[in-house]
């Protein structure tokens, strides 16, 4: 039941599931991608898109105005970005008892 695998358990806080599951979702992704990046490379995916009708740019803290990428620098930056916040203890708590932030429900979608 695909249903019964994604619902929080009655013995879980929201956030610790939350947290658990983005950071195993990201490591799952990061492995596929590693399959499959030899495949995609700035000649064969010149931009980063969702077919023909849409087209990715990047921006970030740093980069503020959206531009155009190959798919593979794009899906490193996001990667790199992803990491970033994980790794970031005002953002995903690494320790018992520490409190998630007030926005952490918004950072995982």
């Amino acid at each position: 039941d695909l249903k019964k695998a994604v619902s929080l358990p009655d013995d879980e806080q929201m956030n610790d599931w939350l947290a658990v599951h983005v950071v195993d979702f990201f490591n799952r992704i990061n492995l596929i991608y590693g399959t499959v990046c030899e495949f995609c490379t700035e000649a064969t995916c010149p931009v980063m898109s969702g077919g023909p009708k849409f087209e990715y740019f990047w921006a970030d803290e740093v980069q503020k105005k959206p531009m155009k990428l190959p798919a593979t620098q794009y899906i490193s930056r996001l990667m790199d970005w992803i990491e970033k916040q994980i790794n970031d203890d005002t953002v995903f708590p690494s320790q018992v008892g520490v409190p998630f932030p007030r926005k952490f429900l918004q950072v995982c979608k």
